[in-house]
């Protein structure tokens, strides 16, 4: 299996934040949670516990994001 852009997940002082997925989502979340207990030979996580995640490494990563925010910032 290649490299997932997400690791493990850590477990840390979470805030409780709810929504709604459609079944397609939720399947996929749990698929991608199994392949990262496959990854890193531990197991699953909890798929509420990859979405977190996930959202962290898209901003992370997002550009625009990063230029607003520095914007933002700077004013």
């Amino acid at each position: 299996m290649s490299k997932l852009k997400l690791g493990t997940i850590e477990d840390d002082k979470p805030v409780k934040v709810t929504s709604e997925y459609t079944a397609d989502v939720y399947r996929d979340l749990v698929a991608y949670a199994e392949a990262i207990g496959i990854e890193s030979g531990q197991a699953a996580p909890d798929p509420a516990k990859v979405v977190p995640r996930m959202v962290e490494r898209f901003m992370a990563t997002d550009r625009a994001f990063a230029r607003a925010r520095k914007r933002r910032a700077l004013s």
